[in-house]
């Protein structure tokens, strides 16, 4: 990243934060960041994606485990990316996902926003709020605890 105000993540910025790679990203940039306090994460769907060959066929459904992971990735390149502008490396780890709900199906075609909100923060432990919405929809959402440790 360069000097720039740190207000958004491009696909570049989250290769840097997070080890992540295809097939296994689930964000494609991250709109509005708000240091480690919040942002927006982006994932369009398509039916290119390898999941569709398996995950009913005749009607893709983007699975909601992977939104859950979307929903982690955001908040991880967030918090990567906090760090790096204060000179620090750290990597993310998921600790939990409680309250999960799953109101909507997702699927190809459709653009998920990952509204995620830090809850709080405690030593290395954080707390994450996490709604998908799609069309302003309410699609998913989580709770998401994440342990933050020093890259070496």
């Amino acid at each position: 990243m360069s000097d720039r105000e740190l207000n958004a993540l491009d696909i570049r910025d989250i290769l840097k934060c997070l080890p992540h790679r295809y097939p296994f990203l689930m964000i494609d940039k991250i709109i509005e960041i708000d240091g480690i306090e919040s942002g927006i994460g982006i994932k369009n769907i398509t039916y290119n994606e390898p999941i569709f060959t398996g995950h009913f066929p005749q009607e893709p459904i983007f699975p909601g485990v992977l939104i859950i992971e979307g929903m982690a990735q955001t908040a991880g390149a967030m918090v990567v990316a906090a760090q790096r502008e204060a000179g620090e490396e750290h990597m993310v780890y998921l600790l939990t996902v409680d309250k999960a709900k799953f109101r909507k199906p997702s699927h190809p075609g459709d653009v998920i926003e990952y509204h995620v909100r830090k809850i709080n923060l405690r030593r290395n432990v954080g707390r994450y709020e996490a709604k998908a919405m799609v069309n302003g929809v309410l699609i998913a959402e989580a709770e998401i605890g994440a342990m933050i440790v020093q890259d070496v």
